[in-house]
């Protein structure tokens, strides 16, 4: 019973880690940020409470099919993440068609070049629920503390086991 308790805290410990390096690291080494969908409007392949990582890519390398994030207005923080499902050209700019999966419609404004931030590299579901409840200072600190407490622990009880085998029982 209780190698199978060890296995099933490894499994944790391990599956945390990933999880750590898959939201954190990895984004922060390529250059991506990661976003937290909202709404219903990418469903069912992105549900609200989903976490996109999204790459920058040059604006003439996106694609139609592509998930993009894009600011809804130029310089403002408010994002929406849809499949680009067109092109235009307004005036001589070229200008991304955009859509989400759940919705009827294409959205109503085309998508300019200066508001694009990239597009979806990968994305974790559920995951947002628990990072919207706190804000961005917290999150660093706890993502740093409860990286800590995972290595650590990891540590403490690879030691146990080393120490549990090297005892002699007569």
């Amino acid at each position: 019973m209780r190698a199978i308790g060890a296995v099933l805290v490894w499994i944790v410990i391990v599956v945390s880690l990933a999880a750590i390096t898959a939201l954190v690291l990895v984004p922060r080494v390529a250059g991506a940020t990661p976003y937290t969908i909202l709404t219903g409007s990418m469903e069912p392949d992105m549900p609200p409470g989903t976490i996109v990582v999204v790459k920058p890519q040059p604006f003439d390398q996106i694609r139609q099919g592509d998930v993009i994030t894009y600011q809804i207005e130029s310089g403002k923080p408010m994002v929406v993440t849809h499949r680009v499902v067109g092109v235009d050209v307004v005036a001589g700019e070229t200008r991304l068609v955009t859509q989400g999966d759940a919705n009827d419609a294409p959205d109503a404004l085309s998508v300019r070049e200066v508001q694009v931030k990239g597009v979806v590299w990968y994305h974790v579901p559920m995951i947002g629920y628990a990072t919207n409840l706190i804000d961005d200072q917290t999150k660093g600190i706890a993502v740093r503390v409860l990286g800590g407490l995972l290595i650590g622990y990891a540590v403490f009880a690879g030691l146990s086991l080393l120490f549990k085998r090297k005892k002699v029982t007569i």
